[in-house]
């Protein structure tokens, strides 16, 4: 079974003054894949708070994947991106490309996102938008290729050109 921590990013999610509509929108479509949820969590957006969730989650091994919600726009507070290049150790832009791609039918406002994804260690670490639709839209569009890119990053999957 594939593991996976949600992040919420939102200052006042975290200060109580907003209920995390895109947490819980991530938990549904990530448990009818089959995926276990191992961890969640509702940060400000703090850059150090946030790098330091992601490295923690990451080298603990406790999980495959981790999604982050919000933070991507081009608010002054908006630094999930930031925090998440400060932890990865490789890039994959391609993620965040489809996603930006796919919203593009949907919104030329998804132009605007400035979401990244990336590995560190085994661990997958994908920014997706703040918005519980453009959640939705953007996880549905890319959990299918997710599975495969999970397998290969652990090793289960080792001959990509046999799919």
């Amino acid at each position: 079974m594939k593991r996976a921590a949600i992040i919420t990013v939102s200052d006042s999610g975290y200060r109580g003054e907003r209920e995390d509509k895109s947490g819980p929108v991530i938990r549904e479509i990530l448990e009818k894949e089959g995926y276990e949820i191992t961890f969640t969590e509702l940060l400000p957006d703090d850059r150090a708070m946030i790098a330091g969730k992601l490295q923690e989650i990451a080298d603990s091994g406790s999980t495959d994947l981790i999604l982050t919600t919000g933070g991507t726009g081009f608010s002054q507070r908006d630094v999930t991106p930031e925090a998440t290049e400060e932890v990865i150790q490789r890039r994959v832009p391609g993620i965040p490309e489809a996603m930006r791609a796919y919203s593009m039918t949907i919104t030329k406002r998804a132009m605007l996102s400035r979401a990244t994804a990336g590995i560190r260690g085994t661990t997958l670490i994908i920014n997706l938008p703040g918005s519980p639709k453009a959640v939705r839209e953007s996880l549905e569009y890319i959990i299918g290729a997710l599975d495969h890119g999970l397998e290969i990053l652990s090793g289960e999957a080792t001959d990509c050109a046999a799919k």
